[in-house]
Parts: C-alpha cells; sequence; structure tokens
C-alpha cells in the first residue's frame, strides 16, 4: 500500500514543472560560475566546474534532501530536462560547426582520421558509448587553456570531432538497418539536413546584401536563422535521429564571409559559452547518483571499465601518435584529452536508437557513471598538465626559422580604415604559395576613452543595436574596415580574421603582445606613424603611433614589421592582377635582415610578384681608400 501511494504520488506533480526546471537551471548556472571562479586560479576548466555543479544539485548532495527532491525530480520534469537539453546540443554543436577551421581539417584529414534483433546491437552500442569522444568538452577545455591556436590543440579538437561524428554516423547506420520504418526516417533527416544547408547558404546572401552598410545583421534575422535552424532538427529528431551531426554539418557548410557569419559568431559565442554549455554539462552531472555506485558489484565494474576503456584509448592513440612521429609527451597528452566523455554517449544511454530496447536500470546507471566519473578524474589532471605550459610555449616566432610551406600566422594592427588596404596587398601577396597556408589576423587598435553615459534603456535602442559601450568604440571606422575586410574575402576567397583591441593608448602595447601570443602569430605588422600625402611628402598621421610602436618592438614575443604604405604609388594587391609586382629588399647583414628577406621569400611565392635582393658587402678599407682616391681625380660624384 505504502509504495503504491508514493507511486502515485510520483505520479502527480507537486509543483509546475517549468517553474522547477527553470529554478534548477538557474542554480546549475549560479553554482557552476561560483565553482569556476574558485576553480579557475588552480587551473581547472569550466566543463569539471560545471559538471561539478550539476552533481551538488542532483542526487548525490543536495536532491538527497526530501524537500529539494520533491521539488527537483518530478514526474514531467523529465520531458523539460531533455528539451533543454535539446536546444543547449543544437545551439553548441551549430557554434562549433561555424568555429571549424575548415582549411586545416583539409590539410591534416589523414592525421586527424590516424588519430580517431540479436544481442548484437547492444554490444555494438555500448562499444560506441565507450569509444565515443565528447568534442564539447575537449574544445572548451582547450579554448580555455589558450591551446586551440596550437597544433596539437586544434589536432586534438578535430579527432574528437571526428571521432563523435562517426560513432553518429555508425549507430545512425544501425538505426536505419533495424526496420524498414527506421529506413525511411534515414532518408528523410537526410533531406531536411541537404534543405538545412541550402537555405544556410541562400539566406546569408540575402541578408548580407540588405545589411552592407550595417556591421551586424538585426535580430529579426539573427531569429530567423535560430528558428530554421530548431525546426530542422526537430523534424530530424522526431524521425528517431539525433541531430547533432545534422546542425554541425550546417554550421560547417555555413558561408564564411559577410556579415551573417560575423553575427551568429558574436552572437552565438558568449551565450554558448556562459549560458548553453553550463546548463548542458550541469545537467549531464545532475543525472549521476553516486548512491547507485555503492553496490560492491557495480563499484568494482565502474573502476574496471573505465580502466579498461581508458587503458584502451590510450594505447590505441598512443600508437597512432608513433605511426604519425608526433613527440611522445604530446601524444600522452592526446590520448587522456580524447578519454574525455558527456555528449553523445548520454544521448545513447538515456535514449536509445535500436527500437524495443531498453536498458536496464542497472545498466544504464552503471554507464551513466562512467560517463561522468571519467570526465571528473580526467578533466583535473588534463587542465594541470596543459597549464604547465610545455605544449603552448613552442611555436615559431620568427620567419627565419620557419618552414616556407607551413602555416604563416600573422597580425596586422590598423588605426584607420587606411592602413586596412595597404595589409589587404600584403595578406594577398603572402598568400600566394600554393602548398602554404596563410592564417591572417586584422586587429583594429581602438584608443578607449572616458567612458559615455548611455540614457537609453535596452527596448529603446533600434533593432541589432547592442546595450554595450564597446560596440560604439572605434565609430564609424569599424563599419569601414567590416566593409574593407568583406569585399576582400569575397574576391580573393582568403579568410581573415577581424579582431578589436580596446585599450587606453598607454598599455595598448600590452594587449597586442598578449594577443600576439595567445594567437600564436609569427610575425606583427604595425603601421608606420607618417603616411604619404598627394603631394609625395611625408606626415604624421595620428599622436602616440611612433611610440606604441617602440613599445611593442622593445616587448614583443616574435618579429615586427613596420609597415609604410604608398597608396596609390606603392604596392597594389596582386591577386587577380594581370601585371607582374616588383619588389626589393635590401641586406646589409644581421637577424633584422635575414627576417627581411624570409618575409621577402614568402612574398616572391605569389605567380604575380617579383622580387630583386641588393646585397651589400663592405669592402676593404684599402680597397675602398683607393677606389675614392681615383674617384677624385675625375669629375664624378662619388
Amino acid at each position: 500500500m505504502e509504495a503504491a501511494e508514493k507511486a502515485t504520488c510520483r505520479s502527480v506533480d507537486n509543483f509546475n514543472p517549468l517553474i522547477t526546471t527553470i529554478f534548477q537551471v538557474s542554480c546549475i548556472l549560479v553554482i557552476s560560475h561560483m565553482f569556476h571562479i574558485l576553480l579557475k586560479p588552480l587551473g581547472q576548466p569550466g566543463p569539471f566546474a560545471q559538471l561539478l555543479a550539476g552533481v551538488v544539485v542532483g542526487p548525490t548532495l543536495l536532491s538527497r534532501i526530501r524537500r529539494v527532491e520533491d521539488f527537483f525530480i518530478q514526474a514531467s520534469s523529465a520531458e523539460y530536462y531533455m528539451l533543454f537539453s535539446f536546444l543547449c546540443r543544437m545551439l553548441f554543436m551549430f557554434s562549433i560547426g561555424l568555429e571549424t577551421d575548415i582549411p586545416y581539417l583539409k590539410r591534416n584529414i589523414r592525421v586527424v582520421f590516424t588519430v580517431t534483433k540479436s544481442r548484437f546491437p547492444f554490444y555494438l552500442l555500448i562499444f560506441t558509448v565507450l569509444a565515443n569522444s565528447a568534442s564539447p568538452v575537449v574544445i572548451r577545455m582547450i579554448a580555455e587553456s589558450k591551446f586551440d591556436n596550437a597544433d596539437l590543440g586544434r589536432l586534438a579538437i578535430y579527432s574528437s570531432l571526428i571521432s563523435e561524428m562517426s560513432c553518429v554516423a555508425f549507430v545512425a547506420t544501425l538505426t536505419a538497418c533495424s526496420s524498414t520504418i527506421r529506413l525511411v526516417g534515414a532518408i528523410i533527416a537526410t533531406l531536411v539536413t541537404v534543405l538545412l544547408i541550402f537555405l544556410n547558404n541562400y539566406l546569408p546572401f540575402v541578408f548580407n546584401k540588405r545589411n552592407r552598410h550595417n556591421r551586424f545583421l538585426t535580430n529579426s534575422e539573427l531569429f530567423l536563422i535560430i528558428f530554421i535552424l530548431l525546426a530542422i532538427s526537430l523534424l530530424v529528431e522526431s524521425a528517431g535521429y539525433t541531430a547533432i551531426t545534422c546542425c554541425f554539418l550546417a554550421g560547417l557548410m555555413f558561408p564564411r564571409e559577410g556579415k551573417t557569419c560575423r553575427t551568429l559568431l558574436h552572437k552565438l559565442t558568449y551565450a554558448v559559452n556562459t549560458f548553453v554549455l553550463p546548463v548542458y554539462f550541469g545537467y549531464t552531472g545532475f543525472q549521476f547518483n553516486i548512491s547507485k555506485i555503492f553496490n560492491k558489484l557495480t563499484l568494482i565494474l565502474t573502476v574496471l571499465i573505465i580502466l579498461l576503456s581508458a587503458g584502451t584509448k590510450i594505447v590505441a592513440t598512443l600508437a597512432a601518435c608513433y605511426y604519425l612521429k608526433i613527440p611522445r609527451n604530446e601524444s600522452l597528452i592526446l590520448s587522456f584529452l580524447l578519454n574525455m566523455k558527456g555528449n553523445y554517449d548520454l544521448i545513447i544511454i538515456n535514449s536509445p536508437p535500436v527500437p524495443k530496447m531498453l536498458w536496464e536500470n542497472d545498466i544504464h546507471d552503471l554507464f551513466l557513471s562512467v560517463v561522468v566519473l571519467k570526465t571528473l578524474i580526467l578533466a583535473p589532471v588534463v587542465a594541470i598538465w596543459l597549464n604547465r605550459g610545455e605544449f603552448c610555449a613552442h611555436y615559431p616566432t620568427t620567419l627565419e626559422i620557419l618552414n616556407p610551406e607551413s602555416e604563416l600566422r600573422m597580425m596586422a594592427c590598423a588605426y584607420i580604415p587606411r592602413h586596412v588596404s595597404g595589409y589587404l596587398s600584403l595578406i594577398s601577396a603572402l598568400s600566394g604559395c600554393p602548398n602554404a597556408t596563410l592564417n591572417p589576423y586584422v586587429a583594429h587598435l581602438v584608443e578607449l576613452r572616458k567612458k559615455k553615459k548611455s540614457k537609453l534603456m535596452y527596448h529603446q535602442l533600434e533593432d541589432g543595436d547592442q546595450y554595450s559601450d564597446e560596440e560604439e568604440y572605434g565609430g564609424n571606422d569599424v563599419v569601414q574596415i567590416t566593409n574593407a575586410l568583406d569585399s576582400f574575402i569575397s574576391e580573393t576567397k582568403i579568410p581573415v580574421h577581424e579582431a578589436k583591441i580596446v585599450s587606453s593608448f598607454l598599455t595598448i602595447n600590452q594587449d597586442v603582445c598578449n594577443g600576439a601570443v595567445d594567437l600564436r602569430v609569427s610575425i606583427i605588422f604595425l603601421p608606420f606613424h607618417k603616411h604619404q600625402r598627394v603631394d609625395g611628402k611625408m606626415k604624421n598621421s595620428m599622436e602616440g603611433i611612433r611610440t606604441i610602436n617602440q613599445k611593442v618592438i622593445r616587448h614583443a614575443p616574435c618579429s615586427v614589421g613596420i609597415f609604410l604604405d604608398r597608396g596609390q604609388t606603392g604596392f597594389q594587391q596582386p591577386h587577380g592582377s594581370l601585371s607582374v609586382q616588383h619588389i626589393a629588399t635590401f641586406f646589409f647583414g644581421g637577424p633584422d635582415d635575414r627576417e627581411a628577406l624570409a618575409c621577402g621569400k614568402r612574398i616572391l611565392m605569389h605567380s604575380q610578384v617579383s622580387l630583386t635582393d641588393f646585397r651589400f658587402i663592405q669592402a676593404n678599407s684599402s680597397i675602398q681608400n683607393s677606389w675614392i682616391s681615383d674617384a677624385s681625380h675625375k669629375d664624378e660624384e662619388v
């Protein structure tokens, strides 16, 4: 009788489940940010703090209290949790696809792939759960360690992505072969994914044309893109398949040039990192109940599965890295990163894709414990390892030691739109080698002036405006620079990353140097403090640029070049030009001249550039004196 009464009570919600879900999400956000503030000085990543927050709110700790459990865990609350998880999952997978470095993936696809009605479907799903790598966890850990621009960091990111997408494709194939209805669902899911990709290639063209004089899209246009993404994702989910691949492919195939992609990255990055991922990882920890593994057999099986799955993946990754000749210490950190769990494996555990197949409660709790505990154990170890700095400190800081056919990362600093046109010509020339890759960043340096208080409330802003003073810094220069970059990218198909550094001119040199370290660039280009007038004379551009240039040269972690743009009379963009551009380098000797020669060699790789090198050799003093004395007898100028 008592059990029946409890079951009846459980079938009826004591509170509104939507209110309890929102309250639970709020608790996870607050506690995860508190943990992140406490653990960040110790080098611990955000996903670890967010998982821990979910564990604290869940049945492991706070929800063990009867009143808290009755409030959070209700009969229909699971449906709301699943809806929140679905929305979070779709947004961050689309965001991951948008931020994917396609040129790097094309160059290193072989390396990335090398590093990743019976009971038969049951065993296959178990192996999929254990073999999967949670790409969101790996991406956030590497990004927070400022490791995402290193070769090893990018290899780990795309290896985890390929691993996860392979598991999704494998399970989708298994599901499609299970019944005719599921096969029809697979066809429908494929067709709507193709439709989504087509719409995502057509809408940016229309929106970019409508907003040619703005920096960002309007909020209504942005909402339309997100609405289409979620609507088609729901269709894929209703067909019996996860929409992870659909959203990732939509982001991956999204046009990178123009204001649409910039707006999505600008809006989604902050929202995903601040709200979406903490809620998603927090809900993962919320599902974990430590009391479920207190059984002796369950505890032994949990430890055994963690050791076997981790050991197997470590050995396999080390073998692949040995074949690819990756250093041993980098191979070890890569193998630990690929052991992270907490995304697609949880989807399989909570909703098995094979019809009429349900996990037993003990098996469900066992694998859920393995997924959560494995990440909670390995994440701090990997974070400590990454924060030691061994893997991030070594990168080429000069062009002289850089392989001519390897990736060149450069940062060009501009104060006003006039500086950008010359940089684009330089970027066009440096990207001429077919075997080498250029990764350019154009940083808009804006002086931080006295803050002005806005009298407008948020609802009084025009559509598309930002309630942030930072967006006002730079004025109309920001739009002009953005339009110049958009035109260049559209014409040349060379991806250029845009950044903005807002700081006082007294300390902006420190921000430039810190940005160079974070982006791991090999050379910084700074504008000359004078510009050429129409009559050919030089005139000071802005007060303070010369001092900033001198400070950057003294403290820069890499090579620095001072760029003098002579406008229409100087070097022009070689891309698409029929005429050959002639450049010259003057070599007197020393490291600076060797660096200039290495830069000239990079530019020479462009088919429309011709290079002449003038080498100056100091003559013997006796030979020089005799030459001067001979010349003094003639009416010629020496």
